[in-house]
């Protein structure tokens, strides 16, 4: 008798992706840059008032330290596009001091060529200046040893997450990464299964490096995922053309080459960005819109006496689940989970207060909710229910590209949507060009453009497409 259902093997699944799920490193990391921001700031100050001190004889003589401050801003700007502040930086005390002291040289030189166009050199006590730099230099390189080994002491020098799926692929013991196996989490690049999705999904999360090693045939469903997931993600292979590359990688130590196929959508800086403003805008939102807020929550409850809000499991960011909030416009026996069946024009199934909220998109305003928990943005690809479909088949059956929106986290409005694309899908067309512009945002993201599709958003609040 087989007492293994798929119930239990599905919650053995479960426990055993949650067992591997990443922390998020970002916060880590954006710390430690900033204390070595702050740090290299200070002992620039420090280097420079103990030169005057060591040939002026006084402590911080205003000659040498203007030299610091007008040098600092020059050292910044180029140590920040030297990777002075990267990944590397962290692990390797070698390539930081290397390029901190790089960044110092040509900042020196630098503003030494200004000073004399300008003739201020006299300005400057030469041999407080030279001691300064020194100090600096010998400064520079103990703050960076000593950050090497505080991370190597702190955190076992684990500075990012790396992952490496075998999946009946070759070797590869990358060091200082998890190794885990596609077929004891049911991982199968080919399907479409939400649920398989949703288990790549939690365990790519906060990944920042992901190898895939798998057989030839399974390398391009493979790409597509990573693609998909918005991740960093290299293939165990030769270069091939069919996986859409965009780097090679060697590992000489390993004697194994892999194909870059996917960076993720946005860098650290861009996430950064459309954080800060997912927020700035969400929390003035809710603020503003507050007294709009309460009065349609107490008009949906005087109209029968149902819950206020809609849950809904929508796909979010790396096809993962998230339970999307809005105000309840349909009456509470007649509710589609799993957004089977599209709301029509005349639609039975809507109340009197939500028929105007779904003509206005008032019933969309709770997930400023969902955006301030950080599963959704003001601007990207709008989430869609499981059971949607257009000309009866689901949406990743009608393009498979479907599932490469999912690299962004979806937004309360978009590019598909103040282009018109609204509504429900009854052609397969209409979702195939809501498709094409998401995949153009993901693609020409900026936060101008972000800025114009929020003024954009207001002028079709109202649209004949909403019902």
């Amino acid at each position: 008798m087989n007492l293994v259902t798929p119930k239990l093997l599905e919650s053995v699944r479960h426990e055993n992706v949650e067992s591997k799920l990443a922390p998020s490193l970002d916060r880590r990391r954006l710390r430690t840059y900033a204390l070595i921001l702050i740090a290299d700031a200070a002992l620039f100050n420090l280097a420079f008032a103990l030169g005057s001190l060591v040939w002026e004889g006084r402590w911080a003589e205003p000659r040498a330290m203007l030299a610091a401050q007008a040098m600092l801003p020059a050292f910044f700007t180029i140590a920040f596009y030297n990777s002075s502040y990267g990944l590397k930086a962290l692990s390797d005390w070698l390539f930081a001091t290397r390029k901190a002291l790089i960044a110092l040289v040509i900042s020196a030189g630098l503003i030494n060529f200004v000073a004399f166009y300008t003739k201020s050199n006299e300005d400057f006590s030469r041999a407080a200046v030279t001691l300064g730099l020194l100090f600096t230099a010998i400064m520079l390189f103990a703050l960076r040893w000593s950050i090497t080994m505080l991370i190597q002491w702190r955190w076992n020098g684990r500075i990012a997450n790396r992952l490496v799926i075998d999946d009946d692929g070759s070797s590869f013991l990358y060091p200082d990464a998890v190794a885990i196996s596609a077929r004891a989490f049911n991982l199968d690049p080919g399907s479409h299964d939400p649920f398989m999705l949703d288990r790549l999904g939690k365990l790519l999360r906060n990944q920042d490096h992901v190898v895939i090693s798998c057989p030839r045939e399974r390398r391009e469903q493979w790409a597509f995922m990573l693609k998909s997931a918005g991740v960093y993600g290299e293939i165990v292979s030769e270069p091939a053309h069919s996986l859409g590359a965009v780097g090679v990688h060697r590992y000489a130590e390993l004697d194994r080459t892999t194909l870059v196929v996917s960076t993720g959508p946005l860098g650290l800086r861009s996430r950064i960005v459309k954080r800060a403003f997912d927020i700035a805008v969400a929390a003035a939102g809710l603020l503003v819109l507050s007294p709009l807020l309460l009065a349609v929550a107490l008009l949906i409850k005087l109209e029968d006496g149902g819950p206020v809000l809609f849950v809904q499991r929508r796909l979010g960011r790396g096809n993962q689940f998230f339970e999307m909030r809005k105000f309840r416009s349909m009456r509470e026996e007649k509710l589609d989970h799993d957004g089977e069946r599209s709301t029509a024009r005349d639609d039975d199934r809507i109340t009197r207060i939500g028929a105007f909220m779904r003509r206005t998109s008032i019933d969309e305003l709770p997930q400023l909710i969902n955006v301030l928990r950080g599963e959704m943005s003001i601007v990207g690809p709008r989430p869609h229910a499981l059971g949607s479909r257009a000309n009866n088949k689901f949406f990743w059956e009608v393009d498979r590209k479907y599932w490469q929106r999912h690299c962004l986290k979806p937004g309360l409005t978009g590019l598909a949507q103040v282009r018109g694309h609204r509504g429900a899908t009854e052609f397969e067309k209409d979702l195939t060009d809501r498709l094409q512009s998401d995949l153009e945002y993901i693609a020409k993201w900026s936060l101008m453009r972000d800025i114009k599709i929020v003024l954009r958003t207001v002028m079709v609040l109202k649209h004949d497409n909403a019902y």
